[in-house]
């Protein structure tokens, strides 16, 4: 089975936060999709910087959860910067059966509740 990796995996996240962005508004100053690479979106919207985090989160793990140290540290760093930081979970599970991973040949759902400030 074609199994994503960790890469395509976070490519879906930021295809899904990317899209939900544009929707609301924000205008996209810099996108980073690498890995390990924070922030992913660097945006303006009412004239005020956002720092926005996007993590891939395989079930069963809770997109909701983050990293409180980290995203503190990314918050300082955001400050300096006079920006506002978000934090974006996007869980992704396999449609077909919950306990395999998300697949090439299957479809997948998105469980994704919009950006979270931090």
């Amino acid at each position: 089975m074609g199994e994503l990796n960790e890469q395509e995996l976070h490519n879906l996240a930021m295809n899904v936060v990317g899209k939900d962005l544009e929707e609301k508004g924000f205008e996209f100053m810099a996108v980073n999709s690498k890995l390990k690479k924070d922030p992913q979106f660097v945006c303006l919207k009412d004239k005020k910087l956002h720092f926005i985090v996007v993590k891939a989160v395989v079930y069963p793990n809770d997109p909701k959860a983050y990293d409180v140290v980290y995203m503190e540290t990314m918050k300082e760093h955001a400050l300096k910067f006079k920006a506002r930081t978000y934090y974006a979970g996007v869980g992704l599970a396999n449609a077909g059966d919950y306990e395999k991973p998300v697949n090439k040949e299957e479809n997948y759902i998105v469980n994704y509740n919009g950006i979270i400030e931090i």
